[in-house]
């Protein structure tokens, strides 16, 4: 059997849950990404699998219905979310409907999988940014079954993912609402596993099993300045916050939006555009200060993309608060709707360094530009030249 070769896979994991006689599994590679693995002797080249990979037969470019910047009215959930927590508004009118609803959330080991509710209180575990690739598993197989038997099923992941379970399903339902996120990319398991190992080594509370909370967009100082957070539990039962740093000084997120281990398929994304089939699209609407001014709390804005009048008719049922935008201002901080992150110069010889020490210190010494780089970037700041350099060489 022929599936995308592994610089395009996306590891949606279609393939892997399509096939009847279970002979493909999804394994880790040395990056800590999975792919998925045929076992020849048990295929019987029914070719299902190469139907449904969403790589191998993509999905035309569409253009939004609508775009908009939206606010949940209800503060704390707004507070507890990345953005403005549009993902609750859509999740709770789903389970107020007798449906359920599929996100990432943590495991116990910290893990990123996807998992269901069919609880509003449990929402809270699938809330706020995971910059980790999840673990489908068998997901694919349970969004069907609810599906067959009528339930209303909202389902929510990166545009890969909802592009692979389109793939599975082979059909569209009327029950199923559909949301991606604006993706840049998924960053390797492995890496993350390796990174908080040393980062609870570092810290007086260095038990896994006394973590409450990771939050890698936490607000404290704001929605622009956001900060990853690891809340733990101390033994006599008293929260506090063990480990806590802005993003622009985090390791992990500035190696992250350097592009210094996100999965290889990510630097030429498949489903940008809106391929993935999605209803509606959602994530940060950056800039909404300079689009409208008077919107912006800084306590988190969703940018809210409706692709299909499905996702509209779900959405205008909501209770929300909003401004209608055009796509032109969302894409302007959001330009990986449409292009891919590109490919970092570092990212090879990252992967193969991991294994040979501290992992934050490589990160750190990659990620660090050399000083005379840096006293260009300060003289150029001091003459107000540093942001208009920029936008140039992004439209280079």
């Amino acid at each position: 059997m022929k599936l995308a070769d592994k610089q395009f896979c996306t590891g949606c994991s279609a393939c892997y849950s399509i096939c009847p006689v279970h002979c493909i599994s999804m394994k880790e590679d040395t990056e800590g990404f999975l792919y998925p693995l045929i076992d020849e002797e048990k295929c019987t080249q029914c070719k299902q699998c190469e139907k449904s990979c969403p790589v191998i037969t993509q999905q035309s470019e569409r253009k939004p219905l609508h775009v908009y910047a939206v606010k949940n009215p209800n503060e704390e959930i707004r507070r507890q979310s990345s953005s403005g927590g549009m993902f609750t508004l859509l999740a709770e009118h789903i389970i107020h409907e007798g449906g359920v609803v599929f996100g990432a959330r943590f495991n116990d080991n910290w893990e990123v999988i996807h998992d269901y509710t069919e609880t509003i209180g449990i929402l809270s575990v699938f809330r706020g940014s995971k910059y980790v690739q999840s673990k489908v598993n068998d997901t694919y197989k349970k969004v069907e079954d609810f599906l067959v038997t009528g339930r209303r099923v909202l389902f929510s992941g990166t545009p890969c993912q909802v592009s692979g379970l389109k793939a599975f399903l082979k059909k569209d339902y009327d029950n199923l609402l559909t949301v991606d996120l604006i993706c840049e990319g998924v960053p390797s398991p492995l890496v993350w596993r390796k990174y908080l190992a040393e980062i609870l080594n570092n810290i007086p509370l260095n038990n896994p099993s006394l973590i409450k909370e990771i939050s890698f967009r936490d607000k404290k100082y704001g929605w622009k300045t956001f900060s990853f957070t690891i809340n733990c539990i101390a033994q006599n039962n008293i929260e506090y916050s063990s480990y806590s740093e802005l993003w622009n000084k985090n390791s992990y997120i500035r190696g992250f939006y350097e592009g210094l281990f996100i999965r290889p398929s990510c630097h030429n994304c498949p489903v940008r555009f809106f391929k993935s089939g999605s209803d509606i699209t959602i994530g940060d609407y950056w800039r909404i200060q300079n689009i409208k001014p008077e919107f912006d709390d800084d306590k988190g804005i969703s940018c809210v993309i409706i692709n299909t009048q499905k996702g509209n008719n779900y959405y205008t049922v909501l209770e929300r608060d909003e401004k209608e935008t055009s796509y032109k201002d969302a894409l302007s901080k959001n330009i990986v709707l449409e292009q891919s992150l590109k490919l970092s110069s570092k990212r090879d010889h990252f992967f193969k360094e991991m294994n040979n020490g501290n992992i934050i210190s490589l990160i750190e010494k990659l990620i660090t530009p050399p000083l005379y780089r840096r006293i260009i970037v300060f003289v150029l700041k001091k003459l107000g030249l540093y942001t208009l350099m920029k936008r140039i060489k992004n439209k280079v």
